[in-house]
């Protein structure tokens, strides 16, 4: 049995005392960094003015290094210290980042963090001991989690993340992914922009951040000058529009004829494969060639997929065992479920 802590990755800095206004540690993360304050998550939500995030972030930002900080305070509340941990990066930037995040996560890591806000004393210094570290990337996390939650998964399948910066896509076999045929091109943030572009035509934003209208594309429901406007039908188009323009000429390009021979599987993964339509549109292009699948929370494939992989590199202690998953939409913590006695 897995477990698994989820917020939105946005953050704001904020130095203003906070006090019991948020249920828990989940929904009241206020962690500091370099004696600054930030709110992160659902508490930068409701309490900031214009929360933001960085998409596909370096682990030298600030804001990789926050949202890093509060998840790793997370998973050690859960498990304690030591930890071992997976996370990752889309393709695209794999090869540049992984260095630099294997030095800065492989650490003993002093998280400075404030109990006020979910109604504790004050601010709280935790030390999380990080003993072993694996760095992969994002689609290829994916497929691990198929192999290991998908009853009876296919030997060979294609793996394809719809995620909010990117869009990944293999063919995992056995004997590991097909590099040749790996992709990594635009992800859902694609779509959103040109939501975006077409309500500017004729309505006024109000300063809206892309994180905003990225809740209201997937709401389906924007309100604008005290009107409530339905997106629906302009949503179906943009998806259109860009699985067009991006998606099928990227797997086009990628997939083979002799790919297509090794498997008749496609499994999806990350928020993009949440929307029924984007799903629908790739029954249609593979119909008669792939069985289409999306996993039950296809959008926390990955972090479930690093945290099977963090059991592996440590002798299996479930204990220690954690998938974090530093998303641009949500960040995404796994855990094994720890056995209580009686």
């Amino acid at each position: 049995m897995i477990e698994v802590i989820k917020y939105p990755s946005v953050l704001e800095s904020s130095n203003l005392e906070l006090r019991n206004v948020a249920r828990d540690l989940v929904s009241g993360l206020k962690v500091y960094h370099d004696n600054v304050g930030y709110l992160v998550g659902e508490l930068a939500l409701s309490e900031g003015t214009s929360p933001h995030r960085n998409i596909n972030s370096s682990p030298e930002e600030v804001d990789y290094r926050i949202f890093l900080k509060a998840a790793l305070l997370l998973a050690s509340q859960k498990l304690g210290s030591p930890i071992t941990v997976t996370t990752g990066f889309p393709f695209s930037t794999f090869q540049v980042f992984k260095e630099s995040a294997y030095r800065l996560l492989e650490n003993e890591h002093i998280i400075e963090f404030d109990t006020q806000t979910f109604g504790g004393g004050g601010r709280k210094k935790m030390a999380v001991e990080v003993d072993r570290v694996a760095i992969v990337p994002e689609v290829v996390g994916a497929s691990m989690a198929v192999r290991q939650i998908v009853p009876n998964a296919p030997r060979n399948f294609f793996m394809i993340s719809l995620g909010y910066g990117t869009m990944e896509a293999i063919l995992s076999t056995e004997g590991g992914l097909v590099q040749r045929s790996s992709v990594s091109t635009f992800g859902l943030r694609y779509a959103v922009n040109l939501i975006t572009k077409e309500l500017q035509k004729d309505n006024y934003l109000d300063l809206k951040t892309e994180h905003q209208i990225d809740q209201n594309f997937s709401q389906g429901t924007i309100i604008l000058n005290r009107k409530r406007i339905d997106l629906r039908d302009l949503r179906k188009q943009v998806i259109e529009q860009y699985y067009k323009d991006v998606i099928s000429p990227s797997i086009r390009k990628a997939f083979t004829d002799r790919d297509f021979a090794k498997s008749e599987d496609l499994y999806l993964a990350g928020g993009g494969a949440n929307y029924t339509e984007l799903v629908t549109l790739f029954k249609e292009e593979f119909d008669g060639l792939l069985n289409i699948h999306v996993p039950e929370n296809p959008e926390q494939l990955a972090s479930i997929g690093y945290c099977y992989n963090s059991l592996a590199i440590n002798g299996g202690a479930k204990d220690k065992a954690v998938g974090i998953d530093l998303g641009n939409s949500s960040t995404i913590i796994t855990t094994f479920k720890q056995e209580t006695e009686g």
